[in-house]
C-alpha cells in the first residue's frame, strides 16, 4: 500500500463520515427529533427555556 492509497483511504473516510452525519441531521429534522419541544432546534440548549419565566 503506497502513499497514494492511503491518501484515498483518508478522504474516502472523511466524505463517508461527512455524508452519513449530514443525512442524520435531515432524517432528525424531518422526523422532528427527540428535541421537538420547544422550537426543536438542536442548537438550541437549556438557557432558552429561562426567557419564559420573566
Amino acid at each position: 500500500m503506497n502513499q497514494s492509497d492511503v491518501l484515498f483511504l483518508v478522504v474516502f473516510l472523511i466524505l463517508l463520515s461527512t455524508l452519513t452525519v449530514i443525512i442524520v441531521q435531515f432524517v432528525r429534522s424531518r422526523r422532528g427529533g427527540p428535541d421537538e419541544g420547544r422550537g426543536g432546534n438542536w442548537w438550541e440548549g437549556p438557557w432558552d427555556e429561562d426567557d419564559g419565566k420573566r
